[in-house]
């Protein structure tokens, strides 16, 4: 058994690492840790989770890595570089946060606000998107988690925009987020009196953080810069991402491309010509479902994608790297259906 520690245990992706994990057949939690909630029971931060077995929360210095494998750091922006930098050189990392995900620290600096204190691990760390990075994660030390955002609308694009079948100076990605995309911290646009009954776009205008990570890997398929433009909505829902892709493109071969990328791949699903995923579909899997409607307007398409935002947006594909940092099946304790309704 694989001895594993979730730094930011308290929060909802690591909640949610917990649920996969704990039915593992190779690994062991055996180390929770969040500062804020330190000395409490799980059972205490998250009542659902009473009928398992698990340590009880300690503070993020006072755990000690000498027995652990790899360690899940779930923390917020900003902390996770200054904790991860401190951690044993031995120790295998998978980073939730956005602390690692764009190689250019003045990239960093410009979208989050702060400047990189871990230039050297910024650029050991391997980009987290599974299905396109298997064979550096497998070698990897420290792998830095896609943004669930970015995750869905790249399922979408990368095989296209490589491939050269679509305009890439003409793509419109519309994306509906649930509420948990936003973390568990207390926020008065979160109240349910705030959400609920409504929803909203955010982020307008270009200026949402992961449209660096689509710049970055986007970049690097085409070798030229695709600027996509790209609104997120924030939708009354616990969990789930719903991206839809406007592209100039025929449908009939952006399908075979998009089915022919992923008729292999475990977690994706492309759905048959002219027919769309749905959230519900997707709900606490690791899956995500691909559906490809020809437009009105001739050699238009219209591209709907669908995930859970911390599942195969975030825990799920954690523990998808972990496998394979591992030397585990990569679909090892993920063959869980989706919850419906």
């Amino acid at each position: 058994m694989y001895k594993i520690a979730i730094l930011g245990a308290s929060g909802y992706t690591g909640a949610e690492l917990i649920r996969i994990i704990y039915n593992h057949p190779e690994m062991e939690i055996v180390v929770l840790a969040a500062n804020s909630k330190a000395g409490q029971s799980m059972e205490n931060v998250f009542p659902h989770l009473r009928s398992l077995k698990l340590p009880s929360l300690i503070k993020v210095d006072e755990v000690d890595f000498d027995n652990i494998d790899l360690c899940f750091c779930a923390l917020p922006h900003k902390t996770s570089q200054e904790v991860i930098k401190r951690l044993p050189r031995q120790l295998k990392i998978i980073d939730l946060s956005a602390d690692f995900r764009l190689r250019d620290p003045d990239i960093y600096e410009q979208w989050y606000g702060n400047n990189h204190q871990a230039h050297d691990l910024q650029e050991e760390a391997v980009y987290g998107l599974t299905e396109f990075y298997r064979t550096e994660i497998k070698a990897a030390r420290l792998v830095a988690g896609t943004g669930c955002n970015a995750a869905t609308g790249q399922y979408i694009l990368r095989p296209l925009v490589k491939q050269g079948v679509i305009d890439l100076d003409n793509i419109i990605l519309d994306l509906k987020c649930a509420v948990s995309g936003a973390g568990r911290s207390l926020k008065e646009n979160l109240l349910h009196s705030e959400l609920s009954e409504g929803t909203n776009a955010y982020s307008v205008g270009g200026v949402h953080r992961h449209l660096g990570e689509f710049d970055q890997e986007l970049f690097k398929i085409a070798g030229r810069s695709v600027n996509i433009q790209f609104t997120p909505h924030l939708i009354p829902a616990n969990r789930g991402i719903l991206a839809t892709a406007y592209v100039v493109g025929d449908s009939n071969e952006i399908n075979k491309i998009l089915s022919d990328r992923y008729k292999n791949e475990h977690f994706i699903h492309v759905l048959p010509l002219g027919e769309t995923p749905s959230t519900h579909h997707v709900r606490g899997s690791n899956e995500c479902h691909i559906g490809v409607v020809p437009d009105r307007i001739e050699n238009r398409s219209i591209i709907i994608a669908a995930l859970d935002n911390l599942t195969k947006g975030s825990s799920g594909q954690a523990v998808q790297n972990a496998n394979l940092m591992l030397g585990i099946d990569e679909t090892c304790g993920l063959n869980f259906v989706p919850i419906f309704p």
